[in-house]
């Protein structure tokens, strides 16, 4: 595939490094040519100097014969109009990340693709969703829901008393047709395993779990968690992602939000009538004890700085609140702010990654998921007729190591998936993967 993506900021470099392990002609364009030196000393792809909105630069790219175009610069304004003109010059999809809600109401949404884009990513709205359905599963780190919440997968961090600490799969799941959850990776010292059945859980584990609904109950006893529930929630920051989450909470929370800024949180006290605002800075620890924090609930920390939403959640840790949550846009920092005991990391590259990451796979796959502090997949794919996962059980058709198959779904009905499962044509299967591999394992169900 032909792809062609227009800014080479944060999210544009992420998105050409995670497709660049996947034999694409890739092209990144930018007008900063030091960024453009730095990708390409790095990565494998053709760098073009140039503005994304000037038709003769999009030309250059040889935009006619692109199979996909993605603007993620700074600029919504440069993001649509190039997407607009890449499709009036032949690109067969575009994509335009934006910053306005308001052009995903479904009216305008019409206008838009009328107009020649196929569609729009608005990251801190993603965001803001996850941060909502975090809360709804405190138990678990990260969840990702398949076939429309049939089945789902947990990250969940294990600590010393957790019971299952120095056992091992086999020993947790002996008898694999009642299987109702299944361990798929486990993330250990920043390296990322598929796991065998004699492989032991350890303390500071995330683990990967496919699991039905009727298996959390078991899953959660045998990993020491329990769901508390939330009431009481403080969001450090007036950004984007805090005034959605907020708006989103407030109807059935109670929230406060701090933000440094006068004027934002004047304009904020007015937009979001159930919540609490409050003009202070964050960086003031005392100010967040004033203010309640060893009261609350849930904490979540979404300012413009790591440092400060890292350290936020570790004083909110220390003072026993029960959930944690941190933008962290620096990658860097991901594994430092999970290992020092942060409950969950929100990330925008990756969000944006896993929405767009999804436009550059064959059609078998309907949903994909890029994983935060690792470099894997959890993708859900719909198996064609005659496809090679059909010819076997699961232990017959040879399916890679760094690749495992959690559950399927078929029909109604949702199931863990073990070596005896055989694939029927249709059925979704719910696969975690290691980067490299994600095409070779699409071609099993095609």
């Amino acid at each position: 595939m032909r792809i062609v993506i227009a800014g080479a900021g944060e999210v544009g470099t992420h998105l050409a490094k995670m497709l660049s392990h996947e034999e694409h002609d890739l092209v990144v364009m930018d007008n900063d040519g030091d960024r453009l030196k730095t990708i390409g000393s790095t990565l494998d792809v053709l760098t073009i100097e140039g503005n994304a909105n000037s038709i003769a630069h999009l030309k250059e790219t040889k935009i006619g014969k692109a199979d996909l175009f993605i603007s993620v610069t700074s600029s919504e304004d440069v993001n649509v109009n190039s997407a607009i003109l890449s499709k009036r010059l032949g690109a067969k999809k575009t994509i335009a990340r934006i910053d306005n809600q308001e052009y995903l109401l479904p009216a305008n949404k019409e206008i838009f693709e009328n107009l020649g884009i196929d569609y729009m990513i608005y990251p801190e709205k993603i965001a803001a969703r996850e941060i909502v359905g975090l809360l709804s599963e405190t138990g678990s780190t990260e969840v990702v829901e398949f076939g429309g919440g049939k089945l789902h997968m947990y990250v969940i961090r294990l600590d010393e008393d957790a019971p299952i600490i120095n056992k091992t799969l086999r020993e947790l799941a002996p008898g694999d047709d009642s299987l109702e959850y299944r361990a798929v990776a486990i993330t250990r010292r920043a390296q990322t395993i598929v796991p065998s059945g004699d492989d032991r859980f350890e303390n500071g584990d995330l683990v990967y779990v496919i699991s039905s609904r009727t298996g959390l109950k078991q899953l959660y006893k045998y990993s020491g968690k329990k769901q508390f529930e939330v009431r009481d929630i403080m969001i450090l920051g007036g950004s984007r992602i805090g005034r959605k989450t907020a708006d989103a909470l407030g109807k059935q929370h109670y929230v406060k939000l701090i933000e440094k800024d006068r004027q934002r949180s004047y304009t904020l006290s007015n937009i979001l009538s159930n919540t609490l605002v409050i003009n202070g800075d964050g960086t003031d620890m005392e100010l967040l004890r004033q203010e309640g924090l060893e009261k609350m609930d849930a904490f979540i920390a979404v300012t413009g700085n790591a440092e400060t939403n890292i350290l936020s959640c570790l004083l909110a840790k220390h003072l026993g609140v029960k959930r944690t949550i941190a933008e962290v846009e620096n990658m860097d920092y991901i594994h430092l702010a999970e290992n020092i005991g942060v409950d969950t990391i929100i990330n925008k590259k990756l969000i944006t990654a896993s929405r767009i990451f999804r436009f550059t796979m064959s059609e078998e796959v309907s949903s994909i998921k890029c994983l935060t502090g690792t470099a894997a997949e959890v993708m859900e794919f719909i198996v064609k007729p005659d496809a090679p996962a059909t010819k076997g059980s699961l232990a017959e058709i040879d399916f890679p190591r760094e690749a495992i198959i959690g559950g399927v779904i078929r029909g109604k009905n949702a199931f863990i998936a073990h070596g005896e499962t055989h694939i029927k044509p249709y059925d979704r299967v719910v696969v975690f993967a290691l980067s490299g591999v994600i095409q070779t394992i699409g071609k099993f169900f095609n």
